[in-house]
């Protein structure tokens, strides 16, 4: 049997390799990357995406806003109407159909008074007194008045009132004469009769033994002689008419006070009486100023103006055309008062109504002839139109050139001058 030789060696030192080491175990460097970089790369992802946003917004405009604005001018004519209306005071009610507008009386008091200076001139006579003496009778005597006295310059003077003479007294023989005082005024006008102290005689004794025997002596000046203004017929009378004028206009004030807002005032339909005039001078007074006062009521009648227009508006329309529409906006209404009575309350006023009418134009089906065009066709639709002078279209966007498919979008504004 053979035998099996084994070897054996002493153990050594086994060869010592690393162990496997995991990846996750691995730290990992950490990368640094800059803000430059970082920029440039939102950069780069902008401008991937920047078409597509574009795209996306120009598709939410178009689809949002895509709307057209058309305004259109149509043909335009003016018709007139001619009407005569009835302004009652003493009626409450509207009657269109019978041409009758309610209206309502408005009334004012005013006194007014002012100073005048009279236009007319008189010449005044000098005025004064004489003593009379007689020497000559111890009877008395009455003389009438008017008696004629001459003065040493030859100024004539009449006596204002009838004389009593009376008669002279005598004693021992000897006469004494008497006196008595008479108020005189001169013959003429004039300052050249303001003379001082004079010798008087009596005109009607010259020749005759009376002459010298009755005389007169002025102690004072005779005064007062001269031209002086003196107030005339057409003096009161142009007073009375100034007051009435200045009465007039503040009664228009005080009217257009009281007519409530909304009604018409017109100066053409106000009546004025004169209930009261006084002057403080009659005729033929002479004096520097004289004051004249007059007292005046003036009474209107008023209407709504809402009123007179409803009733423009109803006559102009009766006379629109089948087909044709009234732009209410030109109505013009001009009315004038023709005749006015208090008495019976009523005012009739001439009326003029203009108006701008034009061509009924039906926005839908218009809207429908425009929709999906491009603009190239849409002007030429629209100037074909016979009915219209004139138009604008306006896009929301400026680079559209069709009109919108949807007929919501498409606004049409009529537009009249």
């Amino acid at each position: 049997m053979t035998q099996k030789v084994i070897d054996i060696f002493p153990p050594q030192k086994s060869k010592e390799y690393p162990s496997p080491i995991l990846k996750e175990q691995i730290p990992r460097k950490e990368k640094i990357i800059s803000h430059k970089e970082k920029k440039g790369n939102l950069l780069k992802k902008a401008l991937i995406f920047l078409p597509v946003f574009i795209v996306f917004v120009f598709a939410v405009l178009h689809f949002s806003f895509n709307k057209v604005e058309i305004k259109i001018w149509p043909k335009t004519k003016t018709i007139n109407v001619d009407e005569k209306i009835t302004i009652d005071g003493k009626n409450d009610k509207l009657d269109l159909v019978s041409k009758v507008i309610p209206g309502k009386f408005f009334e004012v008091e005013r006194i007014v008074s002012d100073e005048f200076v009279p236009t007319g001139k008189s010449s005044e006579k000098a005025e004064g007194v004489i003593r009379l003496y007689n020497n000559y009778s111890t009877r008395a005597e009455v003389w009438l008045a008017g008696t004629r006295f001459v003065s040493s310059e030859g100024k004539l003077f009449l006596s204002k009132n009838k004389i009593n003479v009376p008669g002279a007294q005598t004693k021992d023989g000897k006469m004494t004469p008497s006196f008595v005082d008479v108020p005189v005024v001169a013959a003429q006008g004039g300052t050249d009769y303001n003379i001082g102290p004079s010798h008087f005689s009596v005109f009607v004794f010259r020749g005759t033994e009376r002459y010298t025997k009755f005389y007169g002596e002025s102690s004072g000046a005779m005064k007062a002689g001269g031209e002086i203004l003196q107030v005339t017929k057409d003096d009161l009378a142009r007073a009375e008419d100034a007051l009435i004028e200045k009465a007039k206009t503040e009664s228009v004030a005080s009217l257009k006070n009281k007519i409530p807002e909304g009604y018409v005032f017109s100066e053409k339909i106000i009546e004025t009486k004169i209930l009261e005039k006084s002057s403080s001078v009659a005729v033929g007074t002479g004096a520097e100023k004289f004051s004249f006062q007059v007292k005046i009521k003036s009474t209107t009648i008023s209407f709504k103006e809402k009123d007179i227009n409803d009733f423009a508006l109803m006559s102009l329309n009766s006379q629109v055309p089948e087909g044709e529409k009234l732009y209410q906006e030109s109505l013009k209404a001009e009315y004038s008062p023709e005749t006015f009575s208090l008495d019976t309350g009523k005012v009739i006023v001439q009326l003029l109504v203009s108006g701008k009418i034009y061509p009924e134009i039906d926005s839908d089906s218009l809207k429908k002839s425009l929709a999906r065009k491009p603009i190239s066709e849409a002007n030429i639709l629209l100037e074909n139109q016979p009915e219209i002078t004139r138009y604008e279209i306006r896009f929301s966007l400026p680079w559209l050139k069709n009109i919108p498919n949807k007929l919501e979008k498409i606004k049409i504004e009529l537009k009249v001058d």
